[in-house]
């Protein structure tokens, strides 16, 4: 690549780890020093930023000495601990989003609300240990990670070798393919769920059944139109997730083909253009430790006027305008009529 061009994208990464570390960092702190934003969902998005930290820190900054400089100068066997680091912490940052989305689907669809923070603190702890037993192999020999030299990062490679190519096809089955199945079959559900009952509450909000709905714990409900301000509630939660589970898919759809075609393509790996693929794929998957907490601030209220008060003064120049405050409402709250009336 031109040395302009490959100093450009340098400083991009350099400030894309600021920006991913300064963000998710922000995020952690909020859901550590703030006991009220200890919820499961928070504490799962809490551990997904903590992953991208790690993300930005131990991989992102090799890659971008490696992109001014050409060579990798951190030795051989660094560059096969460096690949572990990425994978793990990509597996955790997919493991929470996968826990998310069933979470979500078994709340929405199902009508359950299992997950509490003490169940979400036990899920955070086993997806770390799994996601360090699938990319520690990677150290040992599992997979063949060459040195860079056609990529601004150890990467995997072409290999006759079935059992690498094995564990090459289970890594990227247990990054992307089983995780984007679930969450998109969930999603699907969801979506499906969610427009039946705005239908429904369409066609039959003068029909509402307010006694059924009373037997819920919703006493203080007296008119129609509020089903729609908690149906909007609910739904703006899940647009948040959903948003998540697109930018998961838009980062690491190229990234998995890539590696795909890197382990069972020798022309593609060895062809003249794998080094410039090979670093806008990268630049594209570490895209998404930026992406995250911009939507957590963008979406989430709560976590915008917390980083409003981590926030300078001195950089405060629109005055804060108090908010209507609106009642919490939990997740496990279900609205539920006969077949010919609403249900949310």
């Amino acid at each position: 690549m031109p040395a302009p061009l490959r100093i450009l994208l340098a400083i991009t990464m350099v400030v894309m780890i600021g920006i991913g570390f300064l963000g998710n960092a922000i995020v952690c702190l909020i859901v550590y020093q703030k006991p009220a934003m200890r919820s499961a969902i928070n504490l799962l998005l809490a551990t997904l930023a903590f992953s991208d930290i790690m993300l930005s820190l131990f991989c992102m900054p090799f890659t971008a000495v490696t992109l001014v400089t050409v060579n990798w100068h951190f030795g051989a066997h660094f560059c096969r601990i460096s690949a572990m680091l990425y994978w793990f912490f990509v597996l955790e940052g997919v493991a929470i989003l996968l826990i998310i989305s069933v979470d979500r689907f078994l709340i929405i669809v199902q009508r359950q609300d299992k997950l509490n923070p003490h169940r979400a603190k036990i899920m955070i702890a086993i997806s770390w240990s799994l996601s360090f037993c699938i990319s520690f192999p990677s150290v040992v020999g599992w997979s063949f990670v060459e040195v860079p030299a056609r990529a601004p990062q150890c990467v995997l490679g072409y290999t006759d070798f079935p059992a690498d190519r094995v564990y090459a096809v289970m890594l990227l089955v247990a990054i992307f393919f089983i995780p984007f199945s679930v969450m998109l079959y969930s999603y699907l559900c969801i979506l499906n769920t969610v427009r039946r009952n705005a239908v429904r509450i369409h066609n039959h909000a003068e029909s509402l059944c307010l006694s059924q709905v009373s037997k819920l714990g919703l006493m203080g409900l007296q008119r129609p139109h509020q089903m729609n301000v908690d149906m909007s509630f609910k739904t703006r939660a899940f647009t948040t997730i959903l948003i998540l589970f697109i930018g998961f898919s838009f980062c690491w759809l190229p990234h998995t083909v890539f590696s795909l075609l890197s382990v069972f393509s020798r022309t593609f790996y060895y062809s003249p253009s794998f080094y410039i693929t090979s670093t806008c794929i990268l630049w594209l998957s570490y895209l998404k430790s930026v992406f995250n907490p911009v939507i957590y601030c963008w979406r989430i209220k709560k976590f915008r006027e917390a980083c409003m008060e981590f926030m300078p003064k001195t950089f405060k120049i629109l005055p804060k305008v108090p908010g209507r405050t609106r009642r919490r409402i939990r997740p496990s709250t279900i609205y539920v009529c006969s077949e010919h009336q609403s249900a949310v």
